[in-house]
């Protein structure tokens, strides 16, 4: 691998800037496995312990500033309990030219890999086929290096919570690996399509013309013969680009008078949804994990009502769809704001009530308890059924039936949906900022 960047080198071929993640009380910090081998390195490098937990303790409590991910460098502010702020770095050697030669051959020849990555994922067999190819992509003991200007010469506790909150940033996008190693995701893409495109032009065979004109390959293999040889098939090609958006709806007027009974501005904003909802459905069909999971189920009524009223109506049609789904105006923008923040999961926390069971009350309660360290930083709440209020303020959690706790505020007497789930309840009511009003009931 090649040297670490140096402080001198101020130009990057790329730079992204993270905003700070909200407080991660109660959580882990790394859910997927190349975020949970980062941590590994970490924690199997550092020699003292006491500046890993209190680093531990600095990330839960949202003490680490915006995160700046180049090649070679991570860096953000960190604060002490006292309001000190640290600027941390921490190092990682950056792979050469060579190395990143061998691994965009070895990624470009396999299409899964490209997919999964399109998808967010990283597959343990693309670590595995770089290492057996020479190439560490995941950081291991002493491969993480420490610089913060509190001038510990080891792991601090600042530089431990960068880390820590670093593995939330992998676990989000695995491309930030990448971007520490050498290149940036929009670089990465480009030179993959240009090798796959390649490699499928050199498996074009050379043309004949058969008689009538018509031009044929002068070779060929049979299907069986083909799919028995696996090693001799040649690389798919990289995938199709993304659709990004839709074409402009067509203006059905057109000087024409409407049949009767044809609401024309109705008609364009169902025209607009369709197309928009069919480059969705192909998108998820070009990832790599459509093959293996199941559809979803088909919406309710009541659900495509919410559904169609989130992607913005025109005030006849949203009108309609309020009735048309039995709610009326301020229930169609309350089942509305859900449905943007999570969907169908969303808009039955919104309008459903339900009781937990035992096995579910434990799971809360045990989630609840262990969210906050420090018994005296809990705040007092109020069980009913599946919402926990939190006493002397308009807010509350309610707990889903897939174990996620959701962010309410009451606003102008109603609750509504203030925020995304989260596994954590600390970090789900910490969401919720501003003032709220005092709840009646809950």
């Amino acid at each position: 691998m090649s040297d670490f960047h140096s402080d001198e080198d101020d130009t990057y071929r790329d730079a992204r800037t993270f905003e700070a993640l909200p407080p991660a009380h109660g959580r882990g910090f790394a859910r997927t496995w190349w975020g949970q081998a980062w941590l590994k390195a970490l924690e199997d490098t550092a020699l003292d312990t006491q500046q890993l937990k209190l680093g531990r303790r600095h990330a839960r409590a949202g003490a680490v500033g915006a995160v700046s991910v180049r090649p070679g460098r991570i860096t953000a502010v960190v604060q002490d309990r006292d309001r000190t702020a640290h600027r941390s770095d921490v190092l990682v050697q950056e792979l050469s030219a060579s190395e990143w030669d061998r691994l965009l051959d070895l990624v470009a020849d396999r299409a899964g890999h490209i997919a999964a990555l399109l998808d967010r994922d990283m597959p343990p067999q693309l670590v595995e086929d770089a290492a057996a190819a020479g190439i560490e992509l995941l950081p291991g003991i002493g491969d993480l290096e420490p610089s913060c200007d509190c001038e510990a010469w080891d792991h601090c506790a600042h530089t431990a919570a960068l880390c820590y909150q670093m593995a939330r940033l992998l676990d989000q996008d695995p491309f930030v690996l990448l971007l520490l190693r050498g290149r940036g995701e929009e670089e990465l893409l480009g030179e993959l399509q240009e090798r796959s495109a390649a490699r499928a032009q050199a498996y074009v065979p050379e043309a004949a013309e058969a008689p009538g004109g018509v031009t044929v390959a002068e070779s060929g293999v049979a299907a069986a013969e083909a799919f028995a040889a696996q090693e001799g098939l040649a690389p798919l090609p990289a995938p199709p680009p993304r659709v990004e958006g839709v074409g402009a709806v067509p203006a059905l007027g057109g000087g024409t008078p409407p049949a009767p009974g044809i609401d024309v501005p109705a008609l364009e904003f169902l025209i607009g949804n369709t197309a928009e909802r069919a480059r969705r459905h192909l998108a998820e069909a070009l990832s790599g994990w459509h093959a293996d999971t199941p559809p979803p189920a088909e919406p309710t009524v009541s659900e495509d009502a919410v559904r169609l009223a989130a992607a913005g109506p025109p005030d006849t049609v949203a009108v309609r769809l309020a009735a048309g789904s039995g709610r009326d105006a301020k229930g169609l923008a309350a089942a509305v704001r859900a449905w943007r923040q999570g969907g169908p999961a969303a808009l039955a926390v919104l309008e459903e009530e339900w009781t937990p069971g035992a096995e579910e009350l434990a799971r809360a309660t045990t989630g609840l308890a262990a969210a906050w360290e420090d018994e005296t930083d809990r705040p007092r709440m109020r069980a009913t059924r599946n919402r926990w209020t939190v006493v002397g303020t308009g807010t509350q959690l309610r707990l889903g039936r897939d174990g996620r706790w959701w962010p309410y505020r009451k606003e102008q007497g109603r609750w509504l949906p203030s925020g995304p789930p989260d596994e954590d309840p600390a970090a789900a009511l910490a969401s919720l900022t501003g003032t709220a009003e005092e709840p009646a009931s809950g």
